[in-house]
This record gives structure tokens, C-alpha cells and sequence, in this order.
């Protein structure tokens, strides 16, 4: 469920992010860029989550 979430909310932002972007520069929206754009940004946000450690860190 996490994976499903966190590519729907990063969908749906991307997609957000290029509708604006692109109504900002006069050109033409191209839903599919958006979506290339967001199932990257979904897979680099699971690489970099992994990386992270998540131990507890120990208090002094």
C-alpha cells in the first residue's frame, strides 16, 4: 500500500508540476512526460528511502 500511495501523490504532483510549468514557458501539455516524470521520481524516491538507515540512533 505505501508503494501505491506514494506513487499516486507523486503522480499526481508531477502532473500538477508539468500542467503549470508548461502553461507558464506558452507550450503545449504533454500528459505523457508528466507520467515518465513521475514513475522516475517514484522509483528514486524508493532508492534513496532505501539508503537512508532507519536504525535508531543512540543517545549519548
Amino acid at each position: 500500500m505505501r508503494y501505491i500511495m506514494t506513487f499516486f501523490w507523486t503522480f499526481l504532483l508531477i502532473e500538477m508540476l508539468t500542467y503549470v510549468v508548461s502553461s507558464m514557458n506558452g507550450a503545449e501539455f504533454n500528459f505523457q512526460l508528466g507520467a515518465l516524470l513521475a514513475v522516475i521520481t517514484t522509483f528514486l524516491i524508493f532508492v534513496v528511502s532505501a539508503i537512508i538507515p532507519t536504525e535508531p540512533i543512540e543517545e549519548h
